[in-house]
């Protein structure tokens, strides 16, 4: 049978071994020195751009063809765009809010182009995740003390702010949406929300990838929800993937990615940090020490696809491909037909 749709091949490729996402962006292009005047361009913004590392698709995009070749060749078979700030929200710090199109449709392109070209050269398939972050709002706290009820922005708001964003990497050419490094599990839903709506007004499936961060080691998010909690909010997505990122090393994350690896009946991505940040607030664990832990998680039947987040390096994602090659990969647990709520903590109703 020929497999088509991109949720349907990932789930064939993942079915074979252990697939391998990529790293971090924001310290691969720190590590280039790059002057204002490299992200600024010629595009004549009111505002200093160094540090708006999204513009880059449009200013310099052949630091973002570089960075994303480098973890094609480590071995990724995920790769995302480089557009976790790429939304008007964040946009807005740098006046560059009316290029929220134009990036994320440029992102997707750097990365669909690459993807196509590692594909065609062994024929195995590359994916292309089209990435979302959080933006810098909460829906679920108020930024007031002596307001707990006051929100800076709507649901309704941030649902059009993710639906433009997730419109334009669509039409640049993603496999997927990955709404990433999620701390408030009521963010999320918008962004659940405005990619279904997406989808809709398509005609077709736009697959979602979730991805929790945890804000301490008891495991739960900023808006206050454990791993098994936040996974019973979002199941009914049915994402392509769920997992965590961010937050803490391989060795901080092990009990909970047991523990969703449990519970969640879909691929299940991890990509830690690599390891916990020196005084000078830089990553510094080596790349095979990366490896081995995660391995660990392999060995162990509780992963899918592996990557990296801050301080990881195309070296870090070489040496997990390395640690994980001939491994089985995991097989997704099939729970019982049971009502599963959740508030702060999962609720689930006895039979």
């Amino acid at each position: 049978m020929t497999v088509h749709t991109p949720r349907e091949r990932l789930n064939a490729e993942a079915a074979k071994r252990v697939l391998i996402f990529d790293g971090a962006f924001g310290t691969q292009v720190q590590n280039r020195k790059l002057a204002e005047a490299d992200y600024a361009g010629d595009l004549g913004l009111a505002a200093d751009q160094k540090g708006n590392n999204d513009i880059l698709a449009l200013t310099r995009p052949d630091v973002i063809e570089d960075i994303t070749r480098a973890y094609l060749e480590a071995g990724s078979d995920v790769i995302s765009t480089n557009t976790f700030s790429a939304n008007v929200i964040s946009q807005a710090d740098y006046a560059a809010e009316a290029l929220v199109d134009d990036i994320n449709v440029a992102s997707a392109r750097i990365a669909r182009k690459l993807a196509d070209e590692f594909a065609a050269k062994d024929n195995r398939p590359r994916f292309v995740a089209g990435a979302i972050g959080p933006t810098n709002k909460t829906l679920s706290l108020s930024p007031d003390v002596e307001d707990p009820g006051y929100r800076e922005i709507t649901f309704d708001y941030l649902v059009e702010v993710y639906h433009q964003q997730a419109a334009a990497l669509v039409e640049g050419g993603v496999d997927f949406i990955l709404i990433e490094t999620i701390f408030d599990t009521l963010n999320a839903k918008a962004g659940i929300f405005a990619v279904r709506k997406l989808a809709q007004e398509l005609g077709r499936d736009v697959p979602i990838m979730l991805s929790m961060t945890l804000t301490d080691l008891s495991g739960r998010n900023l808006s206050g929800h454990t791993v098994e909690a936040f996974w019973h909010a979002v199941r009914h997505a049915n994402p392509a993937t769920i997992g965590l990122n961010c937050s803490f090393g391989a060795e901080q994350l092990r009990p909970h990615i047991q523990l969703l690896s449990k519970i969640a009946d879909t691929l299940l991505m991890a990509y830690p940090n690599a390891g916990l940040p020196n005084e000078l607030g830089e990553y510094d664990e080596e790349p095979e020490t990366t490896a081995g832990l995660v391995r660990e998680w392999a060995v162990n039947g509780q992963v899918n696809i592996l990557g990296g987040c801050c301080g990881s390096t195309p070296d870090h994602i070489a040496a997990m491909a390395k640690a994980v090659a001939g491994l089985e990969p995991r097989t997704a647990p099939v729970p019982p037909v049971i009502t599963r709520l959740a508030g702060l903590e999962p609720f689930t109703m006895a039979a």
